[in-house]
């Protein structure tokens, strides 16, 4: 949580899908440029407290965002919806983004398509603090004029990410002796008394004689 003005800003809160309030493990480095679609350009926002700029726009997902049975296709459109507001320490970014997902049911593993919505506010500073490494994931920097939204992006989705996708929330999975979609297969599909073959041998054996002959010796 950093500071702006005195009072406390939340960082990556994800949205209405999301999975809890912590951030993840940072994906890349807090100052390091991302994808083109996801930096902005600060010039014209100035530094002046108090000035603002609303920006909408759709950006090309970056690779490898996602977690599990679950992610965001590469190179699929984002739609971004930010405002960008110049304060004391530098710039705080409140904003939501909306992106499809694909994944694996985690019950039958069919395909599952959808989209989520997630909503983060960001302190970007200017410059780090005498002694501060700006390499520090837990703080963001802005690189010259330019902002890049991809880090915040990124742990604002992976936190809204649902950990065991479905297909439908009533899927019943995969029957464990076959492995059919028991949804395919109806609620009459079973396998009665049917055993392993490997273990035929053993119904052969009369182990009630053999308990008996014990006894009598």
């Amino acid at each position: 949580m950093s500071n702006v003005n005195g009072k406390p800003v939340a960082r990556g809160v994800p949205g209405a899908h999301g999975q809890g309030s912590g951030l993840s493990g940072k994906s890349s480095a807090s100052h390091g440029r991302g994808s083109g679609d996801f930096v902005f350009d600060m010039r014209s926002l100035g530094r002046q407290a108090g000035s603002f700029r609303d920006e909408t726009r759709t950006a090309h997902a970056p690779r490898s965002l996602g977690s599990g049975m679950v992610w965001v296709p590469s190179g699929a459109d984002v739609a971004l919806d930010v405002r960008f507001e110049a304060v004391s320490e530098g710039v705080l970014v409140t904003g939501s983004a909306v992106a499809p997902l694909a994944g694996e049911c985690a019950r039958c593993l069919d395909p599952v398509t959808s989209s989520t919505e997630v909503s983060f506010q960001e302190l970007y500073r200017y410059l780090p603090d005498p002694g501060e490494d700006e390499a520090d994931d837990e703080e963001r920097f802005l690189d010259g004029d330019l902002l890049d939204l991809e880090p915040a992006f990124r742990d604002a989705l992976v936190l809204a990410l649902p950990l065991s996708p479905l297909c439908r929330e009533d899927c019943p999975g995969l029957c464990v002796e076959c492995g059919v979609r028991l949804a395919d297969a109806g609620p009459l599909h079973g396998h009665g008394e049917d055993t392993d073959p490997r273990w035929g041998p053993l119904r052969q054996l009369d182990v009630s004689d053999r308990v008996e002959d014990r006894q009598e010796s």
